[in-house]
């Protein structure tokens, strides 16, 4: 079994900043890309950004130059750093993660989701 544990949501004025945390554990190979997503009320869940075991980050076009992804190998961890939040930026934020298990299988594992409210 693989788990992620995220912290760090919360509610924030517009303008103001929040930091994401998610921390794998289990019983696995490998972790290889991990990622954030969001989904706000009504809408489909949405890619926020990603990052690979290297450290190659994409990011949706709408929070490029706000948001920041960043990981800890060795902790197996992952981070968003979010700046100069929107009240459209209020969502639950899920970590994603690909997982190689023990086996060599590969395994796509989600949090729980932090909700983050942005108020205008």
């Amino acid at each position: 079994q693989v788990q992620l544990v995220e912290s760090g949501g919360g509610l924030v004025q517009a303008g103001g900043s929040l930091r994401l945390s998610c921390a794998a554990s289990g019983r696995f190979f490998r972790i290889n890309d991990m990622g954030w997503y969001r989904q706000a009320p009504g809408k489909q869940r949405e890619l926020v950004a990603r990052i690979t075991s290297g450290g190659s980050t994409n990011y949706a076009e709408s929070v490029k130059g706000r948001f920041t992804i960043s990981r800890d190998n060795a902790k197996i961890t992952v981070y968003l750093q979010m700046n100069s939040l929107k009240p459209e930026d209020t969502a639950v934020y899920y970590c994603n993660a690909q997982a190689i298990r023990v086996n060599l299988a590969s395994l796509e594992v989600w949090g729980q989701g932090t909700l983050v409210t942005v108020s205008s």
